[in-house]
């Protein structure tokens, strides 16, 4: 009896020590939603009318949105055929946007949406961001391929560590690592979460406040950090937020 009693209080004791936390990240992702946006191609011929290409989120104004650089790069866009943006919650219209600024040093760019303002999201200083934080992150994985809603990730960083790291021998040298080699490199977020393709530019928080303190990324950084691996690792990284508020800074 003393045995279940006790067995039993120890379980009551998680679930409690539990459900702040969960509840938390709840309101969290709540918070982050409506300010998360698809970022893609729209032609109203075309089949489809619109191609996702990424994802962003709103800072600042609320009509300016952050993604990844390689999201707005090489677009060719045709006759009749716009960047846009578009949120999901609530469900939006496609809105025309703009590049206004890109850092390719750190594949961020931002882009200037018509319409009217979303909620922009909240950066902090992720010089302050630890190894073992919870973060979340939320956007379009598989490029749409699961349907236009936005999906929310949960995990905690992995590592700060290099972006670029020198390869063993010659042969493994890539452009991306390189490039990063050459400029110096700097830290990024190791994540113990999966994100894909999809999520690249979308906004990493903190799980409790839902500031942001990175910048999900699936293409550029690994380019530089698993350049010697010949299979493709699930790992998956963000660009820390610093980077996106002195982007952000150096606008007029």
């Amino acid at each position: 009896m003393i045995r279940r009693r006790f067995v039993g209080l120890l379980v009551a004791f998680a679930l409690d020590w539990s459900l702040p936390a969960a509840a938390d990240l709840v309101a969290t992702i709540e918070r982050v939603k409506p300010s998360v946006v698809m970022v893609g191609i729209f032609n109203k011929l075309g089949a489809p009318q619109f191609t996702l290409r990424g994802t962003g989120f709103a800072v600042g104004d609320g009509q300016t949105i952050a993604t990844n650089a390689h999201v707005v790069a090489d677009l060719n866009l045709t006759e009749g055929t716009t960047l846009v943006v578009r949120a999901s919650t609530p469900p939006d219209r496609a809105r025309p946007a703009t590049v206004l600024a890109i850092d390719k040093a750190h594949d961020l760019a931002l882009l200037r949406v018509e319409g009217g303002a979303l909620p922009p999201l909240t950066l902090r200083d992720s010089d302050t961001v630890k190894e073992g934080a919870a973060i979340a992150f939320t956007g379009f994985p598989i490029g749409g391929a699961l349907g236009f809603s936005p999906v929310s990730h949960r995990g905690i960083v992995a590592a700060v560590t290099p972006i670029a790291i020198p390869s063993g021998n010659v042969q493994q040298l890539k452009g991306n690592l390189i490039r990063q080699l050459k400029d110096g490199g700097f830290n990024i977020f190791q994540l113990d979460a999966t994100a894909y393709p999809g999520n690249s530019g979308g906004p990493m928080v903190d799980a409790e406040s839902g500031e942001v303190v990175g910048i999900i990324n699936m293409v550029f950084v690994k380019g530089s950090k698993e350049s010697a691996l010949s299979q493709p690792s699930g790992i998956s990284y963000a660009i820390p937020a610093n980077h996106l508020r002195a982007l952000l800074a150096s606008r007029p």
